[in-house]
C-alpha cells in the first residue's frame, strides 16, 4: 500500500526475523508433517492388506488388493482433502483463520486414530471402514493447505516470506520419512516377534494374525505429532492482515501482534473505513483482476501433482518392475513391509527431503518463478531419461543408475512445482479471499492426484510402467508452459501484489 499503508501491515512486512516466526513454522508445519504421512504410509500397507484379506487358497501368488479396492484405498483421501480444501478455504475467510485451524487439528487426529480401528474381520467391512475414516482424514487434512500457507504469507516479513512459507510445506518431507521410519520399526519388531518363512515355502505361516495390528499402528501413530501442537494452535492470534483488512478492525489487529512480535506500531483507529474495492470472487472485477493468476495456480498445481502422486503412490511398484525389490512370493507379509518401506524411505531421505530445504533456501533468492521452471524443466527431462530407454534400465546391472534417475526427479520435483505452487497462491489474491483461492488452487492439486492415483494403477496395467512414465513427462512439460501465468511474489508486499494497495491508495486520495 506504498506509504498510506496501515501502519501494523508495515510493521510486519519489514519485522526482523523472531522467535515467533519460527515458533508459527512449526505450529503450522506439524500440521503438514501429519498431513503427509497420513497421506503417504497407506502406500506402504496396501501391499500387506492384500495379504492378510484378499489371500487365495493354493495360489502361486500371495493375495493382493483388487484394482478398484486398491485405487479406492490409496485415492478416497484424496476426495476428502479436494473437498476440505474447497470448503476450510472458503470458511477460513468468512470465519477468520484461527477459528477454522484448531476444528481441522482434531478432525485429523479423531480420523487417524479411527483409521487405525476400522471395523470387522471380513474384507468388505474392513476396506469400507477405512475408505470411509480415510475420507474424513482428508477433509481435515485439506483445511490445514489454505489455512497454514495463508496463516504463515500473513505473519511474514516481505523479505523472508517465500522462505517461511515453504519451510511449513517441507515439513512434509519429514512427515514422508517419519512414514517410511515407523513402518521400518513396527515390521521389523513384529517380524523379530513373530518370525514367517517367505510365501513360497509356506504359504499359511508366511502371514500371522498379529500382522493385523502392524497397519492399524502404523496408520493410528499419525495422530500423535497432530494432537502435541493442538494447544499452541488454540494460543495463536488471529492474524493482522485479516483482522484489518476483512474484520476492518486495525486496533485489535495491532494489539494482537505486539503480543508476539516485537514490533513497534502506531495507535490505529478502530474500525477502517469499507473501500470501493470489495469485490467478490465471481465478479468481473476478480475476473480481470486476478483471474489469469487462478488459471496459473490452479493449473500447475493440477499437472504436477498428477505426476508427483504418481511417483510416490506408486513407487513400490515401479521398484518391484525393476527387481529392486524382490518377487513378494520369495519374502514373507512382513519382510515385503520392511523392504517397501525401507526403499521409499531412501528415496525420501537422499532426495525428497533434500529438494524441499533448496526450495527453502534459495526461494527468496532467484524466485518462485524461476524455480517452478526450473523444476518442471528438470522433472521433464528425468521423466523422459528413465521412459525411453526403459529396457535398460531393467537390467540388473543398471537398477542402480534407475534408483538415482528416479530419485532426481523427486529432488527437482520438491525444490520445484511440489513447494512453489503452494507458496504463491497464499502471496497474490486479496486478504478476504486468500483462502479461499489457495483452497480452490489446491483442490485442483488433490484433483490431479486423484488422476494420478487412479490413472496410473490403470495405465500401468493397461498400457505399462514405460507409456506411464512417457504420459507424465509430457504433463510435465504442460506443467511447465502454464507456470507463465503466474506471476513473481518476491520480495513484494503482500498488499502490493493483491492490489490491495492500489485500493488504500485510491481511498485516500478521495
Amino acid at each position: 500500500m506504498g506509504k498510506d499503508q496501515l501502519e501494523v501491515l508495515n510493521a510486519l512486512d519489514v519485522a526482523k526475523t523472531q522467535w515467533y516466526h519460527f515458533t508459527a513454522i512449526v505450529i503450522a508445519g506439524m500440521g503438514f508433517f501429519t498431513d503427509a504421512y497420513d497421506l503417504f504410509c497407506i502406500s506402504l500397507v496396501t501391499k500387506l492388506l492384500g495379504r492378510i484379506y484378499y489371500q487365495k487358497h493354493g495360489a502361486a501368488e500371495p493375495g493382493s488388493l483388487p484394482h478398484n479396492v486398491s485405487a479406492a484405498v490409496n485415492g478416497v483421501a484424496f476426495c476428502g482433502t479436494l473437498t476440505g480444501q474447497l470448503f476450510f478455504g472458503w470458511l477460513g475467510d468468512k470465519l477468520g483463520r484461527k477459528r477454522v485451524y484448531g476444528m481441522v487439528l482434531m478432525v485429523m487426529v479423531i480420523c487417524s486414530v479411527a483409521s487405525g480401528l476400522s471395523f470387522g474381520r471380513e474384507p468388505k467391512a474392513v476396506i469400507s471402514t477405512l475408505c470411509f475414516f480415510r475420507f474424513w482424514l482428508g477433509f481435515g487434512i485439506g483445511g490445514d493447505y489454505p489455512l497454514s500457507a495463508t496463516i504463515m504469507s500473513e505473519y511474514a516479513n516481505k523479505k523472508t516470506r517465500g522462505a517461511f512459507i515453504a519451510a511449513v510445506f517441507a515439513m512434509q518431507g519429514f512427515g514422508i520419512l517419519a512414514g517410511g521410519t515407523v513402518a521400518i520399526i513396527v515390521s521389523a519388531a513384529f517380524k523379530a516377534r513373530f518370525p514367517a518363512p517367505s510365501y513360497e515355502v509356506d504359504p499359511a505361516a508366511s502371514i500371522f494374525p498379529e500382522a493385523d495390528y502392524v497397519w492399524r499402528i502404523i496408520l493410528m501413530f499419525g495422530a500423535i505429532p497432530a494432537l502435541m501442537t493442538y494447544y499452541w494452535r488454540a494460543k495463536m492470534p488471529e492474524t493482522a492482515r485479516y483482522t484489518a483488512l476483512v474484520a476492518k478492525n486495525a486496533k485489535q489487529a495491532a494489539a494482537d501482534m505486539s503480543k508476539v512480535l516485537q514490533v513497534e506500531v502506531e495507535e490505529e483507529q478502530e474500525n477502517i473505513e469499507q473501500g470501493g474495492n470489495d469485490f467478490g470472487l465471481f465478479s468481473k472485477e476478480f475476473l480481470r483482476r486476478h483471474g489469469v493468476h487462478l488459471l496459473g495456480t490452479t493449473s500447475t498445481w493440477f499437472l504436477l501433482d498428477i505426476a508427483f502422486y504418481s511417483q510416490n503412490l506408486f513407487q513400490k511398484d515401479i521398484f518391484s518392475a525393476i527387481g529392486w525389490i524382490p518377487k513378494a512370493k520369495t519374502m514373507s507379509a512382513l519382510e515385503e513391509v520392511f523392504r517397501i518401506a525401507r526403499a521409499q524411505t531412501l528415496i525420501a531421505l537422499c532426495s525428497t527431503v533434500p529438494g524441499y530445504w533448496f526450495t527453502v533456501a534459495f526461494i527468496d533468492r532467484i524466485g518462485r518463478f524461476s524455480i517452478q521452471i526450473m523444476g518442471f524443466f528438470f522433472m521433464t527431462v528425468f521423466m523422459f531419461a528413465l521412459a525411453i530407454p526403459y529396457q535398460h534400465w531393467t537390467l540388473k546391472e543398471n537398477r542402480v543408475g534407475f534408483v538415482v534417475m528416479y530419485s532426481l526427479t523427486f529432488f527437482f520435483a520438491n525444490f520445484g512445482p511440489n513447494a512453489t505452487t503452494f507458496v504463491v497462491p497464499a502471496e497474490i489474491f486479496p486478504a478476504r479471499l486468500r483462502s479461499t483461492c489457495h483452497g480452490i488452487s489446491a483442490a485442483w492439486g488433490k484433483a490431479g492426484a486423484m488422476v494420478g492415483a487412479f490413472g496410473f494403477q490403470y495405465a500401468e496395467k493397461g498400457i505399462g510402467v514405460r507409456n506411464s512414465l512417457i504420459i507424465l513427462g509430457v504433463v510435465n512439460l504442460l506443467g511447465l508452459l502454464f507456470t507463465f501465468l503466474v506471476p513473481e511474489s518476491k520480495g513484494k508486499s503482500l498488499e502490493d501484489l493483491s492490489g490491495e494497495g492500489e485500493q488504500e491508495n485510491a481511498t485516500d486520495a478521495v
